[in-house]
């Protein structure tokens, strides 16, 4: 009987101590009322960058304090962090531009003017220290040296460009929204050198990677995830997401990808093995919180959304009307397990 009942207590041990219960745990009231797009930590100091209409919010982890409003990024959408040169570029998609501020003292350094058309996400990447936005309307690469912030050259894409990652050794990753694809970056040459088509998955938006275990995670706009060997492109799974998804982020350390879902929810993905992936929880979070980023300090995820009103009634000159913003109900959604 002892030794059945230790190996029913070691059983549950591991159950227990594999099991998630992620939720949301706070809300971060943040001032403004205008839209949002994406957000980034800063590790290091513990800061969350949020876009934010035409200003990003600096928000401090700890005590949940905005500690800096920074203006005139007109039509926000991504911001990088680079820790190592003390910088963050955020795009101002409204003035096709970059804006380069201090992570410490949160002033501009400089705000760079590009050929490129409607910069939305951008990417930082280490290995080459250089700089990529991803112009949506001229369906392009503008790649900066994080150093002297001078532009170097513009990679054409065929295709709009969404969200990027590095494998911190050479290579880009950027997911292609229109023709469903995946394209590889050679971090020195700045040429594409591979054309993945990650078909059955239509629309792909955000995308995150596993580092260790080479895969990519494209979420979809057709409610799909698709892993992908990022060796050669290979689809390794297919999995089923929520609605309206426009971002992914990858615990390294739990080997959990989070896609969050604009209807409402964050799809929990288990990586089992490289070859073995499964949904693990459906997490409810609130309508349109549909861009995501990860604490990898913390394990903490965070969601930017805000209340709706009632949504208009039809007319000739707006047929699908959107629902409006409630004033004063922009938040930050702080998503963690709490088991």
């Amino acid at each position: 009987m002892r030794k059945i009942l230790f190996i029913v207590l070691i059983v549950f041990c591991v159950l227990n101590a594999t099991s998630q219960n992620y939720k949301v745990s706070k809300k971060i009231a943040v001032a403004g009322d205008d839209g949002w797009d994406y957000l980034a930590v800063d590790d290091v100091n513990q800061h969350l960058f949020v876009s934010h209409g035409n200003v990003v919010n600096v928000i401090d982890i700890k005590s949940q304090e905005t500690l800096a409003t920074i203006a005139d990024t007109k039509g926000v959408h991504g911001i990088a962090i680079a820790n190592d040169l003390n910088k963050a570029f955020i795009t101002d998609g409204k003035e096709n531009a970059v804006t380069i501020i201090d992570l410490k003292t949160f002033e501009l350094i400089e705000k760079v003017i590009i050929e490129g058309q409607k910069p939305d996400a951008i990417l930082y990447d280490k290995f080459s220290q250089k700089v990529f936005t991803y112009n949506a309307k001229s369906k392009d690469a503008t790649v900066l040296d994080a150093i002297s912030n001078k532009i170097v050259k513009t990679i054409p894409f065929g295709g709009k460009p969404e969200f990027s990652v590095t494998n911190t050794k050479g290579l880009i990753y950027v997911n292609i929204e229109d023709k469903n694809e995946i394209k590889t970056i050679d971090a020195k040459t700045l040429e594409v050198i591979a054309t993945w088509s990650i078909s059955p998955g239509d629309e792909p938006s955000g995308l995150a990677i596993d580092l260790q275990t080479n895969r990519l995670f494209s979420v979809c706009g057709n409610n799909l995830m698709v892993v992908v060997d990022a060796s050669n492109g290979k689809i390794i799974k297919t999995l089923p997401i929520g609605d309206g998804c426009d971002g992914v982020a990858f615990d390294a350390e739990k080997k959990l990808a989070f896609s969050s879902n604009g209807i409402g929810t964050i799809t929990v993905v288990k990586e089992n093995s490289e070859s073995d992936f499964s949904v693990l929880q459906t997490v409810i979070t609130q309508k349109g919180a549909r861009t995501i980023t990860l604490n990898k300090t913390t394990h903490q995820l965070y969601l930017s959304t805000a209340e709706y009103g009632a949504k208009p009634e039809p007319t000739s000159e707006n047929p699908k009307p959107r629902p409006g913003l409630i004033p004063n109900s922009f938040q930050i959604l702080v998503v963690e397990d709490v088991k």
